[in-house]
């Protein structure tokens, strides 16, 4: 009998264990830092558009373009990467599985029309077709920066620039990702498969997590900054490993299967944070169930009181209130529908206070909004031109085309590393030592300028460096202008007003990489071939050489990005008092307020059933908000029971 005992208990013990466990998994799977993590996945691998530089010389051959032509698709390229309003509306009212999927068919379509037309698997296509396909391929970065990157930043609000440092530092990191997947896969020359490899590859990772993308209540945790320096020192080490394979790789030649090995590190250092995640659900796991058992031995606790012939569930009911008269219109009523009248233009000019929930005409039409317009213009424009010619700065330059890879990788690391920095190092200075964002923005653009000289005058080794100072400068630009916006702007439109913030980047392009470094390439390599007695034919590829090709261009770019750094100190100057304040304030206030409200809320309950509230203390908590302890005193229908 014992025996059979045992084994019973032993079975239902198994049982027990076996639905925890997939409780766990289940929650898991739902909870906010999944999400996270599934967030990292998608943005490691949703950078192709900054792998240009390693498979445009290839297009630029195949195609016969001239620079000039081949920095018009490279224009609309960056159109596509960053013009993202229509994924941002398209979040505004739907959930963000919705735009995910949306980007992953555009990413595949785009790039894979691309493969067909350089493999010459469909006629050649004219000019406008490969920009029109590139620009929708490209686009999908948009669409997986909307619907992931804003989602997290909008479950952990209070952690926005870690977030956006983090996120956009995988983003950053992707290019080295994925060429290290590319030279597995395919080796070193088969520039056609990387074309194809970024056709599915962001595709399939955006489509795995459909479901686990998703909009979730923000919930305070008090260790949340201690798991993003967890997902801050994995991402270290996958750079640092990144940047120690591309050194050997240079040092070295590879076998296929070399590059096959030397992978397998980066898969395992990509799932690394889930063991963080894991981690973390596991401690809130424990928590729960811990203050259940803590609830069980609470209601064992015995209570003395009379009995009553009325039921408990008639006692803790509140009495409904009476409903208004007729004759007597709310108090409120009129001033919400004058507000539900007035029309959102009619408020264009008057925005609420910095740090509020600006509509998107009133951010759009705002001073702030255009001088950060302007600045990113500048600063952007210069450090996207300097990056999607990598490949003929190189070869202009005499660099081999094994260099131009390590250029594209060095700047993919580096780009993540200026994220990052930016990211955490503006968070822990804004809210340590109240420095302005903005005037971390202004320094950025400043360092970026030597990086431009440094090839424009041709320096011994100059790429090598300018590509670390560029990367670094363009990914530290990308955190500070989107936690810029937030801050400034709010929260409630943000997956809009962080898309408009992009589409100063294709601008600055245009104007700095089509008009002026394209231009003047084709006009130094024409001058060339006129002293060489060569006469370029119709569709023949048009080829610079020399300090000279891009010389100009990077001293006009410099020049540019002066102007830029300049403009941003008016911002530093109109919104030092806002950032001399406590900008979180308000996403501290609001759990407050609700937690208020549930108490006064809970007091005329009470107060319907015959109670009182009785202060015994009254005490601050952490944030200056006064406390009131005590508790509920009432008579139950003529008995004594005591309430607390």
């Amino acid at each position: 009998m014992e025996v059979t005992e045992s084994i019973a208990g032993g079975g239902t013990t198994a049982v027990t264990a076996g639905l925890d466990m997939k409780n766990f998994t289940l929650q898991v799977i739902n909870g906010r830092w999944f999400v996270a993590f599934a967030s990292v996945l998608i943005m490691s691998v949703a950078g192709a558009t900054y792998l240009f530089g390693l498979y445009s010389n290839h297009i630029k051959a195949v195609l016969g373009y001239d620079q000039t032509t081949l920095n018009l698709l490279s224009f609309f390229k960056d159109v596509g990467s960053n013009v993202g309003i229509l994924s941002g509306l398209i979040n505004e009212v739907t959930p963000p599985w919705v735009v995910l999927f949306i980007g992953s068919v555009l990413n595949f379509f785009g790039y894979f029309m691309i493969w067909l037309s350089v493999t010459n698997r469909i006629s050649k296509p004219k000019v406008w077709q490969m920009c029109l396909y590139i620009f929708i391929g490209a686009n999908s970065q948009a669409f997986a920066n909307t619907g992931a990157l804003v989602t997290v930043v909008k479950i952990f609000p209070e952690s926005r620039g870690f977030v956006l440092g983090i996120q956009k530092g995988y983003l950053g990191l992707s290019g080295a990702i994925i060429t290290q997947l590319y030279h597995a896969f395919y080796g070193v020359e088969d520039v056609d498969s990387l074309v194809l490899l970024i056709a599915w590859l962001p595709a399939a990772m955006s489509f795995i997590f459909l479901r686990t993308i998703r909009n979730m209540k923000s919930v305070r945790q008090e260790n949340e900054l201690q798991v993003f320096h967890k997902f801050l020192y994995i991402s270290l080490i996958l750079a640092g490993y990144l940047m120690f394979v591309i050194i050997v790789q240079k040092s070295f030649k590879f076998t296929k299967n070399e590059y096959g090995g030397s992978v397998v590190p980066v898969f395992f250092i990509l799932f690394l944070p889930l063991v963080v995640v894991i981690g973390e659900e596991y401690k809130l796991w424990m928590r729960n169930i811990s203050k259940g058992i803590s609830n069980n031995n609470s209601n064992l606790s015995p209570i003395t009181q009379a009995p009553s012939s009325t039921p408990m569930a008639s006692v803790a009911t509140p009495s409904p209130r009476p409903p208004p008269s007729i004759g007597t219109p709310s108090v409120s009523a009129p001033i919400l529908l004058k507000q539900a009248s007035v029309s959102c233009w009619k408020t264009v000019f008057k925005p609420p206070e910095r740090g509020e929930d600006y509509t998107i005409l009133q951010a759009l039409f705002c001073t702030d909004m255009l001088i950060l317009f302007i600045a990113t213009i500048c600063g952007l424009g210069g450090t996207l031109s300097a990056i999607d010619n990598l490949g003929q700065i190189g070869s202009s330059l005499g660099y081999p085309s094994k260099s131009i890879s390590t250029f594209v990788s060095l700047v993919s690391i580096w780009n993540y590393l200026g994220r990052v920095a930016s990211g955490f190092a503006s968070e822990i200075f804004m809210q340590k030592y109240k420095f302005p964002r903005p005037l971390m923005l202004t320094l950025s653009l400043l360092l970026s300028c030597i990086g431009y000289l440094l090839i424009a005058f041709n320096v011994r080794n100059a790429v090598y460096v300018s590509s670390i100072i560029i990367g670094f400068c363009f990914g530290a630009l990308w955190p500070l202008i989107f936690a810029i916006i937030s801050e400034l702007f709010g929260l409630k439109y943000y997956s809009t007003l962080y898309n408009f913030g992009t589409v100063a980047s294709p601008i600055g392009l245009y104007l700095l990489n089509v008009r002026v470094t394209g231009h003047l390439y084709d006009k130094e390599a024409k001058k060339q071939m006129v002293k060489m007695g060569i006469e370029r034919k119709a569709g023949e590829l048009l080829i610079c050489n020399g300090v000279e090709c891009f010389k100009l261009s990077f001293i006009i770019i410099t020049s540019v990005t002066l102007f830029g750094s300049l403009v941003s100190l008016v911002l530093v100057f109109r919104t030092r008092k806002f950032y001399k304040s406590d900008v979180y304030r308000k996403f501290r206030e609001e759990p407050n307020a609700v937690e208020s409200e549930m108490a006064m809320s809970s007091i005329e309950t009470a107060g319907n059933v015959g109670a009182s509230f009785e202060v015994e203390d009254v005490q601050e908590d952490t944030n200056g908000a006064k406390v009131k302890e005590g508790r509920f005193m009432g008579v139950n229908n003529g008995g004594n029971g005591l309430w607390e």
